[in-house]
């Protein structure tokens, strides 16, 4: 073979190369099927990611009992909701309890003896201090009784029993110690403190606390239309809220199994988490304004709106918390272990100060040995 025809064989075996590594660089048809399905996949995983944690809170709370007197239990500890509750125990005795008639009658029936013109007129002096006597003595008994740890006791065990009426509530059954009307009011009722209340004074030698009636006020904690639907969703959420989570975490894992650069989609997945949970704070946070705004001052001071909106939503919070610094983590991980040229030199930079520090270690009291 002459060195023309060599140089012809040889320039058709570099265009037979080129054309076949063009047909190799060129994505194929289930390249693109691949790829476009573990974005479906993960977009899917990481938008449900949210609303999975919120459905898997909002059922916790309707389902497990102890998270539920875990939730709200410390709120008889708080001062402000302490004060609330206390206020308006007292205001409810006091408009269902006629005490300056009851003095009065006393009074009258002491007249009827026969007393002494001076007497009648000194007890006639003494009826009004003693009918602020009795009420002042009514604010304190509520005061220390809301106050005391049998208080406390005493509201754990009632969230404890009243657990299945938070259900009964959702479906506006009778009796339950919260109560959801048709337009969206949501209330506490506050007859278990009276009774304890009228006990309390009853033990004290307060005879005509036996009289008591029974106190119908409720104390209103938020209205709004939406929670009115909590009715049809109620089903719904302890449905979807057990299994969102999984199918939230099988799709992101689908998707990244399914995609060509597993390692690459691994870290968009976990950077897309980091979004989402940090997005779940945020609306956690903004919906502190949002109810403050609602009820504040219209219905309960700001300080025992805080206070609840806190403890109810501090587990939520936490989750979004932990969830957004976990997916952080994970994706710095996924990247520093890729192939990208950024990712390369973070390496190589922490290598070679590794290195330095190992070469400055004979100069210190640092000991470095290889692993055997």
């Amino acid at each position: 073979m002459s060195e023309l025809d060599e140089l012809d064989a040889l320039r058709d075996r570099v265009a037979s190369l080129e054309r076949e590594n063009r047909t190799l660089q060129r994505p194929t048809r289930s390249g693109w099927l691949r790829s476009t399905l573990a974005v479906i996949l993960i977009t899917l995983g990481v938008v449900l990611a949210p609303v999975a944690v919120l459905g898997a809170w909002a059922r916790l709370e309707l389902v497990d009992t102890d998270r539920f007197v875990a939730t709200l239990g410390p709120l008889a500890q708080d001062p402000a909701v302490q004060a609330l509750i206390a206020t308006e125990v007292t205001a409810a005795i006091n408009d269902q309890v006629d005490v300056p008639g009851m003095v009065r009658d006393v009074a009258d029936g002491i007249r009827g003896l026969g007393l002494p013109p001076r007497t009648e007129a000194a007890l006639g002096l003494l009826e009004g201090p003693a009918a602020m006597g009795i009420e002042a003595m009514i604010g304190d008994v509520v005061t220390n009784v809301v106050a005391s740890p049998r208080f406390a006791g005493v509201w754990s065990q009632t969230l404890a029993l009243a657990h299945s009426e938070t259900i009964a509530v959702i479906q506006d059954q009778p009796g339950s110690a919260l109560g959801l009307a048709s337009d969206g009011m949501l209330s506490l009722r506050l007859g278990v403190v009276a009774e304890a209340v009228q006990k309390e004074l009853v033990d004290r030698g307060v005879a005509f606390a036996a009289a008591i009636p029974d106190v119908d006020r409720e104390i209103p904690i938020v209205q709004s239309e939406s929670l009115g639907q909590i009715r049809v969703g109620y089903q719904l959420v302890a449905t979807v809220g057990y299994w969102l989570p999984w199918v939230s975490l099988v799709l992101v894992a689908g998707g990244v199994l399914v995609a060509k650069r597993r390692l690459r989609a691994f870290a968009w997945a976990a950077a897309a988490l980091t979004a989402a949970f940090g997005l779940l704070a945020l609306g956690v946070n903004l919906g502190r304004a949002l109810f403050l705004g609602e009820v504040s001052p219209s219905l309960l001071p700001a300080d025992a709106a805080t206070a609840m909106y806190g403890q109810l939503t501090a587990a939520l919070a936490a989750t979004a918390v932990t969830g957004m610094v976990f997916s952080g983590l994970v994706a710095l991980g996924a990247w520093l272990a890729g192939a990208s040229r950024s990712a390369q030199s973070v390496r190589a930079a922490g290598a070679g100060a590794f290195r330095k520090i190992r070469g400055r270690a004979p100069d210190t009291a640092l000991r470095t040995h290889p692993l055997d």
